[in-house]
């Protein structure tokens, strides 16, 4: 085994500098102007410069994996303001606020602060800002909440409870369930046809499902709440059923911009017709080599079909890359060229680097993991950060192996795809009080903060609950053994009514109501206490509940507050990620492991040509992470525990490919 005398050098302590608190000058006013022209000629290359300089019409950006699609979103962001578009007009569309604030940012940037007064942000917080306003049109309620995910799929579990005590032994879980009515929302097609094409064990069981979907609809209708998905649909329905405002909105938002269009979904791209249909001024930028999320709802077709969709597409192409050297390059031309359909590029780099990718051939997977180990010492040897390397996996089970020994070898390293923080179960219970005391016809939120308190059980609820969605607080209505677990909630939500607390007041006294509880129901509450001190944190930069309660459903935060902490501590580590968490990013030098035949692509894949495609351009956007060290190993001894097979050929992806363009490497024992 290699020495450890990398590692361990790393962990030396860094000399602190020190750093002389100044005081605090009166702030400089902004300027209206830069004193200087954008030399966008000088900035932008050919193809990017044409995108930002094309003011009107349909315009279609075929962006390859790191071209510079944000910096030319950037730059026309700046050029259609500078060419006298108010920035109230301008809308621009991204899949998170992230992505949205920091186009936004660096326009502000190029240009001047107009850039700031762009409407930019997700699909989902577009809606949300829309259906707020025109909310009584579609029959909701103003303070509707927004689930997440773990809420809907409780909802979802209440109503089959409630209709079907007694299920077949076969049966989709609440989560397949979901994701059974998401689809037939997002793909606008009947939940019948969903469980035919993608769930036909289920098919014997159709009729309840479908029942549950119309009750869970109901309960949703009845309760003002809402999921992702109605946002969307709510949205496509109040532009199609009311023309004026379809019209007011299509001229208030005269360019839009669609930042990553190939993840779209079928409603979305209905919603982005309907909103430019009286302009006809979109430009939409993504890549249909990168279209990896169909398991979410994602129409890779969006992209394929928006030049007939939108008369007169004018297509440009990027595809000088700024990330990767000509030899990844080279490879990934290689691999996309498989693709039976997409938009033919040639991505090209000025990047030179003599290594080539190497496929690496291990006996087993304890044999690749030992390789990966010793690369990594190798890479730090040569300069390399460990937070510039990375280890990719097709899915989160494939990396047990490599973590034993990443272990074993004391290298530092991460995972992404860990619990999320929206996800623990005390913050579930704060976010539960907060949407109560914003809208008490929240039944599941209700049930989730009652059933906390000693003596209340299901049999009570049906007496309690009424009170509270009345706002009748007199407890004497209700047998006295309830009254000791229900003052305190009581008093909270009172207080509450008479609008005493700003946000952060009513934060504060929800937390001092609440953590008793913490200390009575978790044993490892001191350790959860962080987590609710960040959450309050997080609440401390809102003035309004409803727009905290709104940003945290459509933008939670990724990791515990705990993880946020290991992560501090490891600051130099290394990343193992999902290629799906790892799209968008980078690293000097990129894994890819486990890239064996009926794991990659997965064996479920083989009989749909759909989901081969997008194996495929897993692959692809797993290797175009990669700067200048690309490895791609797989097993030859692999058992599937799932399809009972031992697997040992490499992934099809790499076979048939220019012997010039990798090299292959045998894995050996040292003598």
């Amino acid at each position: 085994m290699p020495s450890n005398e990398l590692i361990e050098e790393n962990k030396k302590p860094v000399e602190r500098k020190k750093f002389v608190l100044k005081k605090r000058q009166a702030p400089i006013e902004k300027t209206q102007k830069k004193d200087y022209i954008v030399k966008y000629e000088e900035e932008l290359n050919p193809s990017q410069l044409e995108a930002v300089t094309t003011k009107d019409g349909a315009i279609l950006v075929v962006a390859g994996a790191g071209t510079g699609k944000t910096k030319t979103l950037t730059y026309r962001t700046a050029r259609l303001i500078e060419d006298g578009i108010r920035p109230e007009n301008i809308l621009l569309l991204t899949f998170t606020k992230k992505a949205a604030k920091e186009m936004l940012n660096r326009a502000s940037l190029v240009l001047d602060e107009r850039c700031d007064r762009v409407i930019g942000g997700t699909f989902h917080s577009f809606c949300n800002m829309v259906l707020r306003k025109y909310s009584n049109l579609l029959g909701l309620k103003n303070n509707f909440t927004i689930m997440d995910s773990a809420d809907c799929e409780d909802v979802i579990n209440h109503i089959t409870n409630t209709l079907y005590p007694k299920k077949e032994k076969r049966f989709p879980k609440k989560s397949t369930l979901l994701d059974m009515y998401s689809k037939s929302v997002n793909k606008e097609t009947p939940t019948k046809e969903i469980i035919e094409k993608e769930y036909y064990n289920f098919i014997k069981c159709s009729d309840k499902i479908i029942e549950i979907h119309k009750g869970y609809v109901k309960y949703k209708r009845e309760n003002s709440i809402l999921d992702y998905d109605d946002l969307l649909l709510y949205l496509k329905f109040l532009l199609e059923d009311n023309d004026n405002i379809r019209k007011k909105l299509s001229n208030e938002y005269k360019y839009i911009m669609v930042d990553e269009y190939q993840d779209t979904n079928t409603l979305q791209a209905d919603i982005i017709k309907l909103l430019a249909s009286e302009h006809n001024n979109i430009m939409a930028v993504g890549d249909d080599a990168q279209s990896i999320y169909a398991f979410r709802g994602a129409n890779y077709k969006n992209i394929l079909d928006f030049p007939s969709i939108f008369p007169n597409t004018k297509i440009i192409k990027l595809e000088q890359n700024y990330r990767s050297s000509q030899n990844i390059l080279n490879l990934t031309n290689a691999i996309i060229s498989k693709a039976q359909t997409g938009y033919k590029k040639e991505l090209f780099s000025d990047i030179t680097d003599p290594k080539k990718p190497a496929i690496i051939r291990a006996i087993n997977s304890q044999t690749e993991a030992e390789f990966v180990c010793q690369k990594v010492l190798e890479l730090l040897d040569e300069d390399i950060e460990l937070s510039d390397i990375a280890v990719l996996i097709r899915n989160a089970r494939m990396s047990f192996q490599l973590e034993i020994e990443l272990s074993k070898y004391n290298i530092p390293f991460q995972k992404f795809g860990g619990p999320k923080f929206m996800e623990a179960a005390h913050i579930k219970d704060i976010i539960a009080h907060l949407r109560v005391i914003l809208n008490p016809d929240d039944t599941i939120s209700l049930n989730r903060i009652l059933l906390l308190l000693k003596g209340i059980g299901a049999k009570a609820l049906n007496q309690i609950i009424p009170l509270i969605q009345a706002k009748n607080y007199n407890q004497k209505l209700l047998p006295s053994k309830y009254s000791t677990s229900l003052e305190p909630l009581f008093k909270l939500l009172v207080k509450n009514d008479e609008n005493k607390f700003s946000l952060q007041e009513l934060i504060e006294e929800v937390l001092r109501y609440y953590k008793p509880i913490l200390k009575e129901k978790y044993d490892d509450s001191q350790k959860r206490e962080k987590d609710l001190e960040h959450f309050s944190y997080l609440a401390s930069q809102y003035q309004k509940l409803d727009t905290f309660l709104s940003d945290l459903a459509l933008e939670p935060p990724d990791l515990s507050v705990e993880g946020m902490y290991k992560n501090n501590i490891k600051d130099d580590c290394l990343t193992i990620s999902t290629i799906h968490s790892a799209k968008g990013l980078e690293w000097n030098s990129v894994f890819i492991i486990g890239a064996v035949d009926g794991r990659f692509p997965s064996a479920y894949s083989f009989n749909s040509t759909d989901e081969m495609e997008e194996e495929l351009r897993l692959m692809y956007v797993a290797a175009t992470r990669a700067k200048s060290d690309l490895f791609i190993s797989y097993p030859i001894d692999m058992y599937d525990y799932s399809t009972q097979m031992i697997l040992s050929k490499p992934s099809r992806f790499l076979d048939n490919l220019d012997e010039e363009l990798l090299e292959v490497w045998d894995i050996e024992e040292e003598e």
